[in-house]
């Protein structure tokens, strides 16, 4: 399996959030029928070859998946699909996951 992570802060109120993430999933299930709903705060979504989840937090929203050996050598496409949708309805620059201080002068 492959696995994606990506986080992206936004300047919503949660409902607001939860309602882009949930347009998010709309489209992927009309283009590539998946299934999905909410637990919560987390809208979970499914079809062969892949599952994932979209957390949304009260200024921040986590995309997980993980891909199936098939879809695996599509990672670069779905990862860059991600990031557009998440520009798109978002806005915000990705949340640096663990950025090295810099150093030197």
């Amino acid at each position: 399996m492959s696995d994606i992570c990506i986080r992206r802060t936004h300047g919503m109120t949660q409902a607001k959030a939860r309602q882009a993430a949930e347009q998010i999933a709309d489209e992927l299930a009309a283009e590539f029928d998946m299934r999905h709903g909410w637990e919560g705060h987390t809208l979970t979504f499914s079809r062969s070859g892949v599952h994932g989840s979209i957390v949304v937090g009260a200024q921040e929203v986590e995309v997980r998946a993980k891909l199936g050996f098939l879809l695996a050598f599509l990672r670069p496409k779905i990862e860059q699909e991600i990031h557009r949708f998440c520009d798109e309805k978002f806005g915000s620059p990705p949340v640096a996951a663990h950025a090295a201080p810099r150093r030197g002068g």
